[in-house]
């Protein structure tokens, strides 16, 4: 089947979709998560063989990390689909109702997108992620998962499926493009009037390109250049706990912590207990002159580093003179995705939450919580890094926008 028949399936889905009631596709999700559960073996099958292929085309340990599945990491899929179906249903919520002076009665109404179209990379359990969050929100969806995972997403997208047309959920909602080759992307892209928004999630290559030749319309994702800043006036042990769970609890995600700033005051007490503690965990640290003066074996930072997404165990460090610096720092190099401070000032921790531009930023805090289950929405479909419809980690609210409902009695202007 083409490209442009899977995404006019979807289209023809999606309007019954948008008028499932809140228990049928509730019912849906459970039916799903257990048939997660009973396609374990198969899933897992599946996965060994994308894994085995990864490893043998070289594909690096971070990333091999973010495609492998285990039987826990599918109970925890399990348990998203659980965790959605009990949040508030998104469809029909009313954010704005009055009445006018001529006696209309207006209503800013939530309604789904309609078809939403996902491209990502190696990470199968976002098919199941992004299935979920669709269907809550009455959206169709259409896939295009990475060719790492294509077996994964395959039997992923075949057992959810089946269990939500069983369930009441129309026949075409869920699309999975099978064919790998770039050229069905790039035409998934172009689907205007078919698909109505196109979210990318993956590396910074990934995203740019579908944001510079999609003409459907895209919420860029994703991209996660993120810092943590150890001020003036920062607790020493709780920087080096910040720090060292930002960056090694799951260095392959995009809220991982990427450049470690700290003012210059401090530097010399803090910077070499942090280093021992991220050496020990396998960290590389890449610093400038003035890090590398306190840290001797580390390696030279170049003018790269500051702007690049590792997502491995690399940290870049600098040492910085002032809170202006560590600021203008960000402004320059980050992402506007997750950043944060280490501080005892309530002053500095206010100019921080002010001035920092990210979609979110944290005091004392680590940017690893820049989640959506994290954050209390069961799932995300990405972390939006842009400023229009969406910011921060969208959730069920994000993947719907609005109609205005005006009753009358016959009103005329």
């Amino acid at each position: 089947m083409t490209v442009r028949e899977l995404a006019q399936q979807a289209k023809n889905a999606s309007c019954a979709l948008a008028n499932t009631s809140a228990l049928t596709r509730n019912n849906a999700l459970l039916a799903m998560a257990e048939a997660l559960l009973a396609a374990a073996p198969e899933i897992l099958s599946a996965n060994d063989e994308d894994v085995r292929a990864a490893k043998e085309n070289g594909i690096k340990a971070s990333l091999i990390d973010r495609l492998t599945l285990d039987p826990k990491r599918i109970e925890g899929m399990a348990n998203g689909l659980r965790k959605v179906s009990l949040l508030p249903d998104p469809i029909g919520k009313s954010d704005y109702a009055t009445v006018r002076p001529n006696g209309l009665r207006i209503e800013k109404r939530r309604v789904p997108l309609g078809v939403i179209g996902i491209i990502y990379e190696a990470r199968p359990n976002v098919t199941a992620d992004a299935i979920a969050l669709c269907m809550k929100s009455g959206n169709a969806c259409v896939l295009r998962g990475g060719s790492e995972a294509i077996r994964s997403n395959i039997a992923i997208c075949e057992c959810m499926g089946k269990a939500a047309e069983e369930n009441g959920i129309p026949s075409g909602s869920i699309q999975l493009l099978r064919d790998t080759d770039r050229a069905a992307a790039n035409e998934m892209m172009k689907l205007n009037g078919l698909i109505d928004v196109l979210i990318p999630r993956g590396g910074a290559g990934l995203i740019q390109s579908i944001v510079q030749q999609a003409t459907v319309p895209v919420i860029e994702t994703g991209v996660g250049v993120c810092h943590v800043y150890i001020d003036e006036s920062a607790d020493f042990a709780m920087s080096a706990n910040v720090i060292e769970n930002a960056k090694c609890s799951r260095p392959s995600v995009c809220n991982a912590a990427e450049t470690l700033l700290v003012h210059a005051s401090v530097a010399g007490e803090c910077l070499p207990i942090i280093a021992k503690r991220l050496r020990d965990r396998g960290v590389e640290l890449r610093c400038d002159s003035r890090a590398k003066a306190l840290i001797p074996e580390a390696l030279e930072a170049s003018e790269e580093d500051w702007s690049t997404e590792y997502n491995d165990l690399i940290l870049s460090i600098k040492v910085v003179d002032s809170f202006e610096e560590a600021v203008r720092h960000i402004e320059t190099y980050g992402t506007h995705h997750s950043d944060a401070i280490i501080t005892s000032r309530y002053d500095r921790a206010e100019r921080f939450l002010n001035e920092v531009n990210s979609a979110a930023v944290y005091v004392n805090a680590s940017t690893r919580f820049t989640d959506g289950e994290e954050f209390g929405f069961g799932a995300e479909i990405g972390i939006s890094t842009q400023k229009l419809h969406a910011r921060g980690p969208m959730g069920l609210d994000e993947l719907t926008t609005v109609k205005y409902v005006v009753r009358g009695n016959g009103q005329i202007r």
